[in-house]
C-alpha cells in the first residue's frame, strides 16, 4: 500500500542536472592556505523545537475534555468501566496484528483511480466513470469544487465538471484523504458517531499542517502527509472498544483514561503503519510522539509531527471557542515557521485535507 502511495506524489521527473561551468582556478600559494573552518552541525529538528510538557499536557487534557464532551472537572482517576476499557485495549496492542483487522480496507475503486493518477496523460472521462461508483468521493470532490479554494463563478454538479476544476494534483491529495477517512454508518456505538468526526477533523487539519511544515525541510512531504492522517486512526479503532463495553451506567473520560487511551491510541496506530507497510520514518514519528523526554531529540519527521499536531489542536479548539488562538501561554516557544503555518491555517477556510497544496 504504502509503495504505491509514494509513487504517486513523487512522479515528477527528476530535474536534469546542468554540467557545472569549467573555471580555471590557480593554487593558492603554500603560505597564504587559510585552514578551513567546519560548519557547525544543524539539529534536525532546528525548524521545531520541542514543545513543553506542560503546554503539551494542558492543550491535549482540553482537547480530550472537548472529544468526550467534558469540562474542566473531570475525573482524576479511572472507573471501574474505564480500566475494563484499557485492559481490552492493552491484549490489542499485544497481539500480533494490533487493530489493523478493525479497520476497513480501501474501497476497491480507490487503488484504480490512484494508479490512473500516476500518469500525466489521464483520461478525465475515465476517471469521472471510475469515480461515479464511490458515492462517498463524489460527494467530497464536488464539495471540493465548490468550495472556497477554487473560487468557480459558477456552481460545479458535476463530477467531470469536477475532475477539470481540481486537477491532477487536487485529485492525487483528495483520493489519498478520502482513502483513509473511516466511514461511520449509522450503526455505529455513541462514542464512534459522537467522536470519531472530531478525531478525523484532527488528522485532516494536522496533514495539512504538516505538509505546510515540510516545505524546505529534510523529510519527504508525502510522509509528512501521511502521517499527520494515520496518527489517529488506532484512537479511532479504539472508539470501537469503548462502544462494545459501555454499560451505560458509569461515564467516560477521566483524566487519567484519557491519557492512558491515548498511548494505547498511538501504539495501535504504528502498528498498523508497521502492517501497511509504510515507511519505517513514519512508524518511528507516530511513536516519538509522547514518548521521548523533553531533553531529548526527536527525528525530523517526529518533530514536524510533535509541531503540526499541536498547531492542529490549538486551531480546532480555537474554532470551538475552547481557548484564544493569541494566547502567549500557548505558543510560547513555537518557531517563527510554526506561527506562520499557525496564522495560515487559521485563515484557510473550507475542508482542509483535500485541497491541493501544490
Amino acid at each position: 500500500m504504502a509503495g504505491w502511495l509514494s509513487r504517486l506524489f513523487s512522479s515528477k521527473p527528476a530535474p536534469v542536472k546542468q554540467p557545472e561551468p569549467q573555471v580555471a582556478i590557480a593554487a593558492p600559494e603554500p603560505e597564504e592556505a587559510e585552514p578551513e573552518i567546519p560548519e557547525e552541525p544543524v539539529s534536525p529538528s532546528a525548524a521545531f523545537p520541542r514543545i513543553s510538557w506542560m503546554q503539551n499536557d494542558t492543550l491535549n487534557a482540553n482537547f480530550m475534555h472537548w472529544l468526550f464532551e467534558g469540562n474542566d472537572e473531570s475525573d482524576l482517576f479511572a472507573n471501574q468501566l474505564e480500566k475494563e476499557i484499557l485492559a481490552a485495549l492493552d491484549k490489542i496492542v499485544s497481539s500480533n496484528q494490533a487493530g489493523s483487522d478493525l479497520v476497513r480496507r480501501m474501497p476497491g475503486v480507490i487503488p484504480q483511480l490512484m494508479q490512473s493518477l500516476r500518469t500525466d496523460d489521464f483520461s478525465g472521462a475515465e476517471l469521472a466513470r471510475k469515480i461515479s461508483n464511490d458515492v462517498v468521493l463524489v460527494a467530497a470532490i464536488i464539495r471540493i469544487a465548490n468550495s472556497s479554494l477554487y473560487k468557480s463563478t459558477e456552481a460545479i454538479d458535476s463530477i467531470e465538471h469536477a475532475v477539470l476544476v481540481l486537477g491532477q494534483a487536487g485529485l492525487r491529495q483528495l483520493i489519498t484523504s478520502v482513502a483513509f477517512k473511516p466511514i461511520i454508518d449509522l450503526k455505529s456505538g455513541h462514542f464512534t458517531k459522537s467522536i470519531a468526526p472530531k478525531i478525523w477533523e484532527l488528522s485532516e487539519q494536522c496533514a495539512v499542517a504538516n505538509r505546510m511544515l515540510a516545505e524546505g525541510e529534510t523529510v519527504v512531504a508525502f510522509e509528512a502527509f501521511l502521517v499527520g492522517l494515520i496518527q489517529n486512526v488506532g484512537l479511532i479503532v479504539s472508539l470501537r472498544v469503548i462502544d462494545q463495553l459501555f454499560d451505560q451506567k458509569q461515564s467516560i473520560g477521566s483524566s487519567s483514561f484519557c491519557s492512558s487511551l491515548v498511548t494505547y491510541g498511538r501504539r495501535i496506530s504504528a502498528s498498523i503503519s508497521r502492517e501497511w507497510n509504510f515507511p519505517d520514518s513514519v512508524v518511528q514519528a507516530i511513536e516519538e510522539q509522547g514518548s521521548i523526554p523533553q531533553q531529548m531529540e526527536m527525528s525530523p519527521l517526529g518533530s514536524l509531527l510533535e509541531t503540526g499536531d499541536y498547531i492542529s489542536k490549538i486551531k480546532i479548539l480555537a474554532d470551538q471557542q475552547r481557548l484564544r488562538m493569541d494566547d502567549p501561554d500557548l505558543t510560547r516557544g513555537l518557531s517563527e515557521k510554526a506561527l506562520a503555518c499557525l496564522n495560515e491555517m487559521n485563515a484557510l477556510s473550507g475542508p482542509p485535507a483535500t485541497s491541493p497544496l501544490e
